[in-house]
Protein backbone atom coordinates (compact mmCIF):
# COMPACT_ATOMS: atom_id res chain seq x y z
CA UNK A 1 0.00 0.00 0.00
CA UNK A 2 1.58 3.39 -1.17
CA UNK A 3 -0.70 5.73 0.20
CA UNK A 4 0.41 9.59 0.52
CA UNK A 5 0.08 11.63 3.29
CA UNK A 6 -1.63 14.69 3.02
CA UNK A 7 0.99 17.84 2.32
CA UNK A 8 -0.09 19.52 5.43
CA UNK A 9 0.17 16.90 7.55
CA UNK A 10 4.00 15.32 5.62
CA UNK A 11 4.94 19.08 6.20
CA UNK A 12 4.53 18.95 9.80
CA UNK A 13 5.99 15.49 10.00
CA UNK A 14 9.13 15.86 7.72
CA UNK A 15 9.71 19.87 9.84
CA UNK A 16 9.14 17.89 13.40
CA UNK A 17 11.70 15.03 12.32
CA UNK A 18 14.08 17.28 10.84
CA UNK A 19 13.94 18.98 13.90
CA UNK A 20 14.71 15.73 16.07
CA UNK A 21 18.10 15.55 13.57
CA UNK A 22 19.28 18.61 14.72
CA UNK A 23 19.09 17.61 18.27
CA UNK A 24 20.38 14.23 17.03
CA UNK A 25 23.40 15.99 16.07
CA UNK A 26 23.89 17.77 19.61
CA UNK A 27 23.29 14.12 21.14
CA UNK A 28 20.37 15.18 22.59
CA UNK A 29 18.68 11.91 22.45
CA UNK A 30 16.02 12.60 25.04
CA UNK A 31 14.52 16.05 23.04
CA UNK A 32 15.08 14.45 19.51
CA UNK A 33 12.78 11.22 20.89
CA UNK A 34 10.04 14.10 21.62
CA UNK A 35 10.69 15.75 18.00
CA UNK A 36 9.91 12.14 16.67
CA UNK A 37 7.29 10.84 18.91
CA UNK A 38 5.06 13.96 18.35
CA UNK A 39 5.54 13.08 14.32
CA UNK A 40 4.56 9.95 14.92
CA UNK A 41 1.31 11.19 16.90
CA UNK A 42 0.44 13.11 13.71
CA UNK A 43 0.37 10.10 11.24
CA UNK A 44 -3.12 9.09 10.60
CA UNK A 45 -4.96 6.25 12.31
CA UNK A 46 -3.22 2.39 11.70
CA UNK A 47 0.02 4.76 11.70
CA UNK A 48 1.95 1.29 10.41
CA UNK A 49 1.22 1.91 6.74
CA UNK A 50 2.30 4.84 6.53
CA UNK A 51 6.16 5.14 4.61
CA UNK A 52 6.69 7.82 7.12
CA UNK A 53 6.08 5.08 9.86
CA UNK A 54 9.24 3.29 9.17
CA UNK A 55 11.71 6.39 9.32
CA UNK A 56 9.78 7.63 12.19
CA UNK A 57 10.33 3.90 14.10
CA UNK A 58 14.31 4.09 13.12
CA UNK A 59 14.76 7.94 14.26
CA UNK A 60 13.71 6.50 17.73
CA UNK A 61 15.45 3.82 17.75
CA UNK A 62 18.28 5.43 16.95
CA UNK A 63 17.79 7.69 19.65
CA UNK A 64 17.41 4.50 22.15
CA UNK A 65 20.53 2.90 20.88
CA UNK A 66 22.58 5.67 21.24
CA UNK A 67 21.43 6.08 25.14
CA UNK A 68 22.64 2.01 25.18
CA UNK A 69 18.84 1.48 25.89
CA UNK A 70 18.45 -1.73 23.35
CA UNK A 71 15.36 -3.29 24.30
CA UNK A 72 13.59 -0.01 23.41
CA UNK A 73 15.56 0.36 20.63
CA UNK A 74 15.37 -3.06 18.99
CA UNK A 75 11.10 -2.53 19.99
CA UNK A 76 11.46 0.20 17.68
CA UNK A 77 13.24 -1.54 15.10
CA UNK A 78 10.78 -4.09 15.19
CA UNK A 79 8.24 -1.90 14.77
CA UNK A 80 9.69 0.05 11.63
CA UNK A 81 9.96 -3.39 9.77
CA UNK A 82 6.53 -3.85 9.80
CA UNK A 83 6.14 -0.66 8.02
CA UNK A 84 5.96 -0.02 4.39
CA UNK A 85 10.25 -0.73 2.77
CA UNK A 86 10.71 -1.87 6.38
CA UNK A 87 11.77 -5.14 5.62
CA UNK A 88 15.16 -5.90 3.55
CA UNK A 89 16.33 -2.79 4.87
CA UNK A 90 19.56 -3.11 5.46
CA UNK A 91 20.08 -0.25 8.80
CA UNK A 92 16.80 -1.74 9.98
CA UNK A 93 18.44 -4.94 9.92
CA UNK A 94 21.86 -3.68 11.12
CA UNK A 95 19.74 -2.04 14.51
CA UNK A 96 18.06 -5.30 14.78
CA UNK A 97 21.47 -7.30 14.72
CA UNK A 98 22.89 -4.95 16.98
CA UNK A 99 20.06 -4.47 19.42
CA UNK A 100 20.12 -8.54 19.78
CA UNK A 101 23.80 -9.15 19.90
CA UNK A 102 23.46 -6.57 23.17
CA UNK A 103 20.97 -8.42 24.62
CA UNK A 104 23.20 -11.45 24.62
CA UNK A 105 20.70 -13.03 21.36
CA UNK A 106 23.88 -14.16 19.55
CA UNK A 107 21.58 -16.61 17.27
CA UNK A 108 19.21 -13.65 16.50
CA UNK A 109 21.68 -10.71 16.16
CA UNK A 110 23.79 -13.53 13.62
CA UNK A 111 20.92 -13.55 11.32
CA UNK A 112 19.98 -10.02 11.46
CA UNK A 113 23.72 -8.84 10.97
CA UNK A 114 23.60 -11.20 7.66
CA UNK A 115 20.18 -9.78 6.41
CA UNK A 116 21.88 -6.08 7.01
CA UNK A 117 25.33 -7.20 5.27
CA UNK A 118 23.53 -8.64 2.05
CA UNK A 119 21.84 -5.92 1.29
CA UNK A 120 23.82 -3.14 2.46
CA UNK A 121 27.70 -4.25 2.59
CA UNK A 122 30.34 -3.86 4.53
CA UNK A 123 29.75 -0.03 4.48
CA UNK A 124 27.02 -0.57 6.60
CA UNK A 125 29.68 -1.55 9.42
CA UNK A 126 32.05 1.96 8.92
CA UNK A 127 30.17 3.96 11.32
CA UNK A 128 29.66 1.57 14.20
CA UNK A 129 31.56 -0.32 16.61
CA UNK A 130 33.78 -2.84 15.21
CA UNK A 131 32.52 -5.90 17.39
CA UNK A 132 29.62 -6.21 15.08
CA UNK A 133 31.71 -7.00 12.05
CA UNK A 134 34.02 -9.13 13.74
CA UNK A 135 31.21 -10.65 15.42
CA UNK A 136 29.67 -11.27 11.92
CA UNK A 137 33.02 -12.65 10.21
CA UNK A 138 33.09 -15.45 12.73
CA UNK A 139 29.66 -16.06 10.95
CA UNK A 140 30.08 -15.71 7.70
CA UNK A 141 32.80 -14.87 5.42
CA UNK A 142 32.80 -11.01 4.40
Amino acid sequence: MNQQLPDYVYAQVTNLCGQGNELMQMADFVSARGKYIEALQLLPENHKIWEAATWIYVAIGDTHFHERNFEKSFRCFFNAIQCPKGLGNPYIHLRLGQSYFEMGDLEKAADELVRAYMGGGMEIFMEDDPKYLEYLETKIDV
